[in-house]
């Protein structure tokens, strides 16, 4: 039986025990509408009392506007990658519906018009964990073809830092400056992030001679500013807020709301043709510390080309043999000395904030005895991934070894005494 509500309707359910006002999506077996945080409802029919309709959906309401062009404005390309960034109800089916187009998005986000004119295209649609050194091959790709002002990369918000510096390494030159932009809630929330991110990064492109890759996301918990942070030195940190990304042993690049606040002027400014060494389909592992460690979990990794060690504050590994029950560190030693002769392996900290010091006891002066590289690198694990991955893509062994520890794009603080607030 035909629904005598309209999907879109805005609705008031009436229960026993209270009055819910939401979007009507659903009556075929539950009753769903989309409540006003964004989340959906589902509600069993036997304990709706009534539902009234408040407000009629209008068709109007999908009309879309072709985008006009303003010649005294930059034009930036957005490239979409997937996550929840550009996308908003669909009420056919209850869920969400990717937006990619520029005049969709552009009735999304109106505001944007007035700072540049934007195109958009789709480049993948997936989930950022599904991605891997190809889908970064590809994205450098498609920005290397653009003609424009500006890049901005929507991307999945879990491993857009993995993403962002595989880029910075990827490109060894830029004629654009390229921004990572992700969303933590859906633009159909009202609590949504999306907005900000996008309006602001494209102001910063419009508006300044950045030409580097960089992350743009909210500053904190209020809605006034993003910070536009280095794609090395930035991680994630926290599963759901918006300012869940920070940068690590370093500093934003610019401070962007109202207006524009450079922070550290040190980002590249010089535009150049595109010169790009892509990433090949390496085998590397990362290996995180913890107690109770075997020699199996190193040797699990004999037939990989590169291991990044996860390891305790300075990047200690259970190496000691000490009493009877520690012998199992001396089969971890023996494993990962053997292991070195054949593959690169480096080291990185489990803390977040720091640097590996290898020279400060016996343990760390052990690992380098036997070639395990990292000493005094304040890298997080994922861009010591990402660097070790790339220089095997590109480069023989002996030089990935002697390359790792050389500061190729900013990836390692120049001081090793200087300190970060976190």
């Amino acid at each position: 039986m035909k629904s005598k509500f309209n999907i879109g309707d805005e609705v008031k359910v009436v229960t026993s025990s209270e009055e819910i006002f939401g979007k009507f999506l659903d009556d075929k077996k539950n009753l769903i509408i989309k409540l006003n945080n964004g989340y959906n409802l589902s509600l069993e029919k036997s304990k709706v009392k009534k539902i009234e309709v408040v407000k009629k959906v209008k068709k109007s309401e999908n009309k879309v506007e072709k985008v006009k062009l303003n010649n005294k404005l930059k034009t930036i390309v957005i490239l979409h990658t997937g996550g929840t960034f550009a996308s908003k109800v669909d009420y056919s089916t209850g869920g969400t519906s990717a937006q990619f187009k520029p005049e969709e998005l552009l009735k999304m986000f109106p505001e944007v018009k007035r700072l540049a004119n934007v195109k958009s295209r789709l480049v993948r649609n997936m989930f950022s964990e599904d991605m891997n050194f190809m889908h970064y091959n590809l994205i450098a790709k498609e920005i290397a073809k653009e003609k424009c002002d500006g890049v901005i990369i929507t991307h999945g918000t879990d491993t857009l830092h993995y993403t962002a510096a595989a880029l910075r390494f990827i490109f060894e030159a830029l004629d654009k400056p390229v921004i990572l932009v992700g969303a933590q809630r859906s633009s159909d929330r009202g609590s949504s992030d999306a907005f900000l991110n996008l309006s602001l990064a494209v102001k910063f492109l419009a508006e300044t001679e950045f030409n580097d890759i960089a992350i743009c996301m909210h500053e904190n918990m209020n809605d006034e500013n993003c910070l536009i942070m280095p794609a090395l030195k930035t991680r994630k940190l926290h599963t759901s807020r918006r300012d869940a990304f920070k940068v690590i042993n370093g500093k934003a690049y610019a401070r962007v709301g109202k207006n524009i606040e450079i922070l550290d002027n040190s980002f590249n400014k010089v535009k150049e043709k595109c010169s790009l060494k892509l990433f090949k389909d390496v085998n590397v592992g990362i290996l995180k510390w913890h107690p109770n460690m075997k020699a199996l979990e190193v040797r699990n990794y004999s037939k990989f080309d590169g291991l990044v060690l996860e390891g305790t504050g300075l990047g200690h590994f259970s190496i000691n043999k000490i009493d009877k029950e520690t012998l199992e560190n001396e089969k971890i030693y023996l494993e990962l000395k053997k292991l070195s002769k054949k593959i690169p392996i480096v080291v990185s900290s489990q803390c977040i904030f720091g640097r590996v010091n290898l020279n400060v006891y016996g343990t760390g002066r052990k690992m380098q005895e036997i070639g395990v590289l990292g000493n005094y690198s304040d890298m997080t694990t994922e861009t010591s991934f990402i660097k070790l991955s790339w220089l095997l893509s590109n480069y023989k062994k002996d030089e990935v070894r002697e390359m790792f520890m050389k500061n190729l794009r900013g990836e390692i603080s120049k001081r090793v005494n200087e300190e970060f607030e976190f």
